[in-house]
């Protein structure tokens, strides 16, 4: 739990020292369980967010960009009717719970002087974002309704009385002395990192474990000396907003010494947020988004897989065909030792070196013309086979490399990149096309991400085969630079200049590794040429290019690098 009490307490100075005083200009709700705020606050624009999501909730100042509905929800309208053009008069923790409340004051659609609270509960999947009128104390409305059934403590619905989640029963860490560390804890009950997040308040797991690491294998005085000391940095808000790469990313307001792992401080807590949660909340909503269309996918990539197995066991079947010749020609040899109603014969194998006899089986029903005509049908069945067979097993193995293709796009897919993904599949006759309430424009045209390299030059993604093909066939110039990761499946990629650096060319193969299959990978090869050099064939699928005159670069993807590239 890296968001945790002292961090809230942290994130509340950061934005009171932004925001405080600052007028609420707009309001959206780009998602179910987010809102962005715009405020006006020491003669610049800030971007926040709240978020209410179940595994992402929290609230800081983003730089980060969110695709607003065309209708705004319900909520985003009442939050708009009640706070726009309101300022911001405090912003809260409630003790060292993780919870922040915005005070504001406006004028409400009389003219008369109104306040209000906007509270974000930052709680996992119990996270909620409330509007409280704060003289009466009621509820205007939230992000999420809470019934009397759903939680018997307290009811959030409109027009209910505002009442804090239940508290809990512990110390405050930022008053305790060394009396006070040393009575909490049980140290003969060992497990003292628990000890701590059961007796103090707003102190996660995270924290715990640092105290211990940093008091080493000392007694009971270390501990606590080790406690205060960190907490020491809390109250002074002392604080050094630092990533954690390792096994898994981790991030806080200090730096954890007890995680290995590289490590990346940033200038502020929101900073830091903005990286961390970089894709992660869209990867999510993607996925939500785009479940039925993975599950479709990955079906229809193994059907081909399962496909190939039994084409090959076919394959095997049909390497017999020689065989059949060589039966039916030692038959037709010998019609006169064959009699109807055999059921075998042995005759000399001529082909043979050493002359051995092999025995044919015979049809008893048929001729022993009939017996021979039989073989060489299926020696011709059979070469037939062969040629089938490997066109179906090529056929099969393309279908897979495009399946495989799109569940990578889907992986780094924005959710107007999962509806044009639809629309592919729709176009392919892989789907039924769906009757849409809303009509996509004839001339509607793929929108590219755009990136600009270090010595300023434009590079272009596209990131589904729509956009691939807009780009690669109708965007990018002839002698412009083409970029696509060797053999993998990934974006292709134009840079905007004939002539660039070398610098670019490895600032774009990173954004070409990075948007590729090979994005956990290192030493990536991307091959670039000029655009000229990319051919797509007649009847290729969406998105498959064949290319020559290429050099090739290795990189290892840098998300760092992208964020800093994108425009």
């Amino acid at each position: 739990m890296s968001f945790d009490g002292l961090f809230t307490r942290n994130m509340t100075k950061e934005l009171n020292e932004s925001l405080l005083h600052g007028r609420i200009n707009k309001i959206h709700q780009p998602y179910k369980n987010e809102i962005i705020m715009i405020i006006r606050a020491n003669g610049k624009n800030h971007k926040v967010l709240l978020s209410a999501h179940p595994s992402y909730s929290r609230v800081q100042i983003t730089n980060e960009n969110y695709e607003n509905p065309s209708v705004p929800p319900m909520f985003c309208m009442l939050l708009r009717k009640h706070l726009e053009g309101y300022i911001i008069e405090g912003i809260n923790q409630v003790e060292l719970d993780r919870m922040i409340i915005f005070e504001v004051k406006g004028r409400n659609e009389i003219g008369d002087i109104s306040y209000k609270q906007l509270i974000i509960e930052i709680m996992g999947r119990h996270s909620n974002i409330i509007l409280v009128d704060k003289g009466r104390n009621m509820i205007l409305d939230s992000i999420k309704h809470i019934s009397p059934s759903m939680n018997t403590h307290r009811t959030v619905l409109p027009g209910h009385t505002y009442v804090l989640p239940p508290q809990q029963d512990k110390k405050d860490p930022l008053e305790a002395t060394k009396d006070d560390v040393l009575r909490a804890l049980d140290f003969n009950a060992g497990k003292l990192d628990k000890q701590i997040v059961q007796s103090f308040a707003g102190i996660s797991p995270l924290y715990a474990k640092e105290v211990i690491h940093r008091a080493g294998i000392g007694n009971q005085s270390t501990i606590a000396e080790s406690f205060l000391s960190l907490i020491h940095h809390a109250k002074t808000f002392d604080k050094n907003p630092t990533l954690i790469t390792g096994e898994k990313e981790t991030f806080y307001w200090m730096d954890l010494e007890h995680l290995k792992g590289e490590k990346h401080t940033f200038s502020s807590l929101s900073e830091l947020l903005d990286r961390f949660f970089y894709q992660k909340a869209a990867r999510d909503r993607v996925k939500q988004q785009g479940n039925d269309l993975e599950r479709f996918i990955r079906n229809e990539r193994d059907k081909n897989i399962n496909k190939i197995e039994k084409l090959k066991k076919t394959l095997d079947d049909a390497q017999q065909a020689d065989r059949y010749q060589l039966l039916g020609e030692l038959l037709t040899s010998n019609l006169y030792a064959v009699e109807r109603g055999m059921t075998e014969v042995s005759v000399v194998n001529y082909y043979d070196e050493n002359g051995e006899s092999i025995t044919i089986p015979l049809n008893p029903q048929k001729s022993p013309s009939d017996n021979a005509q039989n073989y060489f049908s299926r020696y011709q069945k059979a070469k037939n086979a062969i040629t089938i067979v490997h066109e179906q097993i090529e056929k099969a193995q393309e279908e897979i490399v495009y399946l495989e293709q799109l569940l990578q796009q889907l992986e780094s897919a924005s959710t107007k990149d999962v509806e044009e993904i639809r629309e592919e599949l729709e176009e392919e006759g892989y789907l039924r096309a769906r009757k849409q309430t809303k009509k996509r424009k004839l001339n509607s045209k793929p929108v590219l991400e755009q990136y600009t390299s270090s010595d300023g030059t434009q590079i272009l993604v596209g990131k589904n085969n729509k956009q691939n093909d807009y780009l690669t066939s109708r965007v990018a110039g002839r002698e412009e630079i083409w970029l696509h990761t060797k053999d993998i499946p990934g974006s292709h990629v134009v840079i905007k200049n004939p002539n660039p650096s070398e610098q670019t060319i490895k600032e774009a193969a990173n954004i070409a590794a990075y948007f590729s299959k090979a994005r956990e990978s290192s030493s990536v090869p991307v091959d670039f040429t000029e655009v000229k050099q990319v051919k797509k064939p007649k009847g290729a699928k969406p998105g498959f290019v064949i290319y020559d005159g290429q050099q090739t670069v290795y990189v290892t993807p840098d998300l760092d690098l992208v964020r800093a590239l994108r425009d």
